[in-house]
């Protein structure tokens, strides 16, 4: 506590193996040294939960923070941290998610790293960075530079190992250009004008979308264009010569460079990712090491405008919900009086629901969402233009984020690339199929997915045999057949695509084994009454949930022979539909109540 008064200019804070303090005094150590603390290094440290809450409450005069494989759920940090101007979470495979005002409590904060985390939702976490005015660099993975021949110009173990005391250089991005931090704390900015194109790929995919795709169909090339929108596209070349509205990603193999992403996050893989982030944080200079450039804002505000919403209904400002209230009042004193025989009036180019829709527009608009349309699909692109389809299920494709499958009260089965309503795959019923009423994607083997009907009829298609139109074509090959489940409701396959169960109008749930095609199990009187949907958890291939109209949910473990349940929940009336959270935390369930 003394440390103030000596000659001391600043003190680093490692915790290493042979630590022998505890959480609580080492806190107390840190917050003792107040304002002299320059580095906090805590990566990998064993101090456990109550210190880190602690620390995320109290907060550090620290200028650098490293929470490296840290414990955190729901990131929360309330407490002071106006000294800190880096800060590392990264590896922190917890995280999922942040508090809205967390970041609120660091004003200085330039530099931010959560590479391998599992954050994935966009808005949640553009209204938590949206809080920190001098954000600069901001990484949710590591996009590396290496030639041809595949050798790297900096490895991600590196990377990762960057001595975040050296404090005159806030990181070393190599030839992506520098971001340096003086002692005004301005951000020095080497733009880089090199518009040479490049190509993404992603190291830790275990298939190749691109390969998988051009082999759906040999006509695909010019019928669907999958991966215009992906999040790389906002790297991509642009033609001097092109209207930047118009600029497409191109992906090529034939230049010198490539840059491939490490310790990726899930919100990498949403949908116009980088130029959400790009719109959203208009100081932001370095995105997941690569700098932004003033022809990346413009893309991405072309992008943001096209695909987002700032306020509901097309409001470009935010008003106040007094305003709006006001207004009305101030329309019904001047409409007050009229006669029943007249037709209620509304301001020019108002419908009746303007007020209800701008009350909801101040409400939400915290953040922007994707915009609405109405999907259209029709029979032209097979030839047959009165052709029109009963959709009764739907699913979205669990990585390739453009196609969705539906099945139809026909028996029909059709693949669609949603963004632009083209049909990709045709799958008619052929009398073998009544209502399609359960479907899932494969995830190791993204072509393929399974369908169940309302007569028991189970298979296993591959998209890839299966083209856009009906004519001339065989549907045998690719096709697998399983025992039929009577009055099947639901399918799912779990996570490493060896299993899958089926559920129906019964108190029985059926398990399959994809590779050998057989009905392994029935699982006999696990509810009171029939099962409507069973769904696998998204990580551990043996357990799985199970939601009735016996107004229970229950939780299952295939090791433990499903005989008794590992947890039960209860709604006050029958439950529809369960399914679990991204990182398994959660289920998330309806029920016929409307809750």
């Amino acid at each position: 506590m003394q440390i103030g008064a000596t000659e001391i200019e600043a003190v680093d804070v490692r915790s290493g193996t042979s630590c022998m303090l505890t959480g609580e005094f080492a806190l107390s150590l840190m917050h003792a040294i107040d304002q002299k603390l320059r580095v906090v290094d805590l990566h990998d440290s064993s101090f456990g939960k109550d210190f880190i809450r602690n620390l995320s409450q109290r907060g550090l005069m620290c200028e650098v923070l490293n929470l490296r494989s840290s414990r955190f759920r729901k990131l929360n940090m309330i407490g002071e941290f106006k000294r800190i101007h880096t800060l590392n979470l990264d590896y922190s495979t917890s995280l999922t998610s942040f508090k809205e005002d967390c970041f609120s409590c660091m004003p200085n904060l330039i530099c931010l790293s959560m590479c391998e985390t599992r954050v994935g939702n966009l808005w949640t976490t553009i209204a938590a960075l949206s809080k920190l005015p001098s954000l600069a660099e901001l990484r949710f993975q590591n996009w590396l530079c290496c030639d041809d021949t595949g050798n790297s110009s900096g490895s991600s173990d590196q990377d990762d190992k960057t001595d975040f005391s050296q404090l005159n250089i806030c990181s070393s991005f190599g030839a992506y250009g520098n971001v340096v931090i003086n002692p005004d704390s301005q951000i020095l900015v080497e733009d880089s004008s090199d518009d040479s194109e490049v190509d993404f790929s992603i190291q830790h995919r275990e298939y190749d979308y691109l390969e998988l795709l051009s082999n759906l169909v040999p006509q695909l090339d010019g019928e669907i264009d999958l991966w215009n929108e992906v999040s790389f596209d906002a790297f991509s070349n642009q033609n001097e010569e092109e209207s930047s509205a118009g600029v497409l990603a191109r992906c090529t193999a034939d230049v010198s460079l490539k840059y491939i992403s490490c310790h990726a996050s899930p919100i990498c893989f949403e949908k116009h990712y980088r130029d959400y982030m790009i719109a959203s944080l208009p100081k932001l200079k370095f995105l997941d090491n690569l700098p932004i450039r003033k022809v990346d804002r413009e893309r991405a505000t072309i992008t943001y405008s096209q695909y987002f919403e700032h306020l509901p209904y097309g409001r470009k400002h935010k008003e106040s919900v007094v305003s709006i209230l006001q207004q009305r009042e101030i329309k019904a004193s001047q409409t007050r009086g009229k006669t029943s025989r007249h037709k209620t009036s509304y301001p020019s180019g108002m419908s009746q629901y303007f007020y209800t829709r701008s009350l909801c527009a101040a409400k939400v608009g915290s953040s922007a969402w994707p915009c609405l349309h109405t999907l259209t699909v029709s029979g032209n692109h097979m030839g047959d233009e009165n052709r029109s389809f009963r959709p009764r299920q739907f699913e979205y494709h669990p990585s390739i984020s453009c196609l969705m499958v539906f099945g139809t009260l026909d028996g029909e089965i059709v693949v669609v690339n949603h963004e632009n309503e083209n049909i990709v795959s045709y799958i008619p019923s052929f009398g073998a199929m009544n209502s399609v009423l359960g479907l899932c994607w494969l995830k190791k083997y993204p072509s393929k997915l399974i369908a169940g009907s309302d007569n028991g009829s189970l298979k296993l298609y591959d998209i890839r045999h299966m083209p856009p139109s009906i004519r001339g074509m065989h549907y045998g090959a690719g096709t697998v057949t399983f025992d039929e489940f009577d009055q099947l409701t639901s399918v799912h396959v779990n996570s490493m695509d060896e299993l899958f169960l089926a559920s129906g109008y019964s108190k029985n749930i059926a398990l399959y084994d994809i590779n050998s095609g057989r009905r392994l199990q029935v699982f006999a009187d696990m509810h009171k009454e029939h099962i409507n949907v069973v769904k696998f958890s998204n990580h551990s291939p043996s357990i799985f949930a199970t939601s009735s109209f016996d107004q229970d949910v229950k939780l299952w473990d295939l090791r433990q022979k499903p005989i008794q349940p590992c947890y039960t929940a209860s709604s006050s009336k029958g439950n529809v539909m369960v399914c679990f959270s991204p990182d398994d935390h959660y289920l998330l369930v309806s029920a016929v109540d409307n809750e």
